[in-house]
């Protein structure tokens, strides 16, 4: 049976949609949308490997809570590209991704989906041994990460805003940081301290992602100094993005340019002198083709039976 919404609070936006007969503002409807389903080489080491035959299942799930501006899923996110599925066929995903050799299963933008994602997860209760990973925006609010308690065990969200205005600026959620910095400290008291597998693959824990962004190093300070301050350094993983790349006009001029060296590397060297561990960009990872190809890849196919 499907989980129907009839008023919709589950993201910030507590939009207040009748999912049951349209759309939410994240554009999130009765049944989970997704845009591809496939094995995805481009997260970090610890997620995707170094086996070119394997890498992290990727489920995307179109529409977003967010949705920034400068996206690069942005045909998905505000376009809201993707095929229809139903919880059955979804909990299906999951075990062909595990069956395709994925380290882990990899939902990501998920939150509009939370509950489904939920029951497709108990459908595939003892079948489904690799870890779950819940990559997301960071906008979320703790009530439905709760819901997820006992069912993720990798959490991956970015850490994009501090300031109130860069937030409205970038997304329409001046709201940003506060709910962002509540979700990332209810993860972390979910997944505990990193937990590592004896294959070097991560089993447990927190990697909170920032991608810098040009002109705002100053945020990104902020950013940094408040992570560092209300976690342990070495009980989580940071992962430092230069990829910013500005693929279509966003309506504000600073954004419209790519990330400069001196930018991301006073980020990086401020990070270091935090003492962050986890993982940088090369300059050359702010290019398209690390953008997979939202062609539905995936997902179609048989329901879970039983």
């Amino acid at each position: 049976m499907e989980p129907a919404i009839t008023k919709c609070g589950l993201c910030p936006r507590e939009c207040g949609a009748d999912r049951t007969r349209g759309l939410g503002r994240c554009g999130g409807g009765a049944k989970p949308r997704l845009a591809r389903a496939a094995l995805h080489r481009w997260e970090e080491p610890c997620l995707s490997g170094s086996d070119p035959a394997r890498g992290s299942g990727a489920v995307f799930f179109s529409g977003c809570p967010l949705g920034c501006r400068f996206c690069q899923n942005y045909q998905i996110s505000a376009g809201n590209r993707g095929r229809e599925v139903s919880t059955r066929r979804l909990a299906r995903i999951f075990l062909e991704l595990q069956e395709a050799g994925a380290w882990n299963l990899n939902l990501v933008t998920a939150s509009q989906y939370a509950p489904w994602v939920v029951r497709a997860l108990d459908l595939v209760k003892g079948r489904l041994s690799i870890p779950v990973v819940w990559n997301s925006g960071g906008y979320e609010k703790p009530e439905t990460l709760r819901l997820l308690e006992g069912y993720v065990d990798i959490w991956l969200p970015d850490l994009k805003f501090y300031d109130p205005a860069l937030g409205e600026t970038c997304a329409g959620a001046p709201d940003y940081f506060r709910y962002a910095s509540a979700a990332i400290l209810e993860m972390y008291r979910q997944s505990g301290p990193l937990e590592w597998g004896e294959d070097g693959m991560l089993r447990r824990g927190l990697i909170v992602r920032h991608l810098v962004l040009p002109g705002s190093r100053k945020d990104s300070e902020k950013l940094l100094r408040w992570l560092a301050g209300a976690l342990p350094v070495e009980s989580f993983l940071l992962s430092l993005m230069s990829q910013y790349t500005p693929y279509r006009k966003t309506g504000v001029k600073a954004l419209d340019r790519r990330v400069a060296t001196f930018e991301y590397n006073w980020v990086r060297d401020l990070a270091r002198e935090l003492g962050f561990s986890g993982y940088g960009q090369e300059r050359t990872s702010a290019k398209e083709e690390y953008t997979p190809p939202f062609d539905g890849m995936g997902v179609e196919g048989e329901e879970l039976e039983g």
